[in-house]
């Protein structure tokens, strides 16, 4: 069990850097201008367009900082309101960014495709792990039948499967964030560039801790489980 818990403390401290860096890196581009003057709305607008699509609307997030993100279910890129209305690299790279995956969407790309089918469900398991897991931890401790502990590693399993099903979407709208940026020449200089695709890669790192947070809860309430029946 001790190495769980190095494990825990380790992913920890991990995420907590990444997420450090990562909010370092979005202040640092945030104020670096971008030149050709566009702010994050009307790159996002551009992109759409370049892409085709014309039945995404921008709207302005109101969850606050960093809560920028595409609903496909509505089909609105939501900006938070530094990047919808900022003129930034950090601006242009996010608001790109959740273009990205409404052109994943556009194009029904594969693992976009597969993570939205497992939305519903994760919803419900998501809700229900935490409670489920501790309860079936509590019943085992008490001599009591695994199967409600097994119903919480089933949970945790589909909630960890979403993490890792994350990251190629993720990942790949970054790709083509970047890509488009450069061809549609909207961050002209190389430095401009680079600090855009810097500032996505440690976004696409948070997703990556997260994922891997997950599988060690996994695998710990997974030893629980197959241990205490043993």
């Amino acid at each position: 069990m001790g190495i769980y818990w190095i494990l825990f403390i380790g992913i920890a401290l991990i995420s907590w850097i990444v997420q450090s860096r990562f909010k370092s890196k979005f202040k640092k581009y945030s104020e670096v201008p971008l030149s050709s003057g566009l702010s994050g709305a009307e790159v996002a607008q551009k992109m759409l367009q370049d892409n085709g699509i014309y039945d995404v609307q921008i709207h302005v997030a109101n969850q606050g900082q960093l809560s920028d993100h595409y609903n496909p279910t509505n089909k609105t890129v939501n900006l938070s309101p530094e990047v919808y209305h900022g003129r930034s690299v950090a601006a242009a790279a996010v608001a790109s960014h959740e273009c990205g995956h409404a052109v994943q969407h556009a194009t029904a790309y594969s693992w976009l495709q597969f993570r939205s089918a497992m939305v519903p469900v994760v919803s419900i398991a998501s809700r229900l792990t935490s409670w489920v897991l501790m309860a079936g931890v509590l019943l085992m401790a008490f001599g009591g039948n695994p199967w409600v502990l097994a119903i919480g590693v089933g949970a945790l399993f589909l909630t960890t499967l979403f993490s890792f099903v994350t990251l190629p979407v993720e990942f790949d709208a970054s790709g083509r964030a970047l890509k488009w940026l450069e061809t549609a020449n909207i961050t002209h200089s190389r430095e401009e560039h680079d600090g855009a695709k810097d500032a996505l890669k440690w976004a696409a790192m948070t997703y990556v801790v997260a994922a891997l947070s997950a599988l060690v809860t996994l695998l710990y309430y997974a030893y629980i489980l197959f241990a205490r029946r043993d």
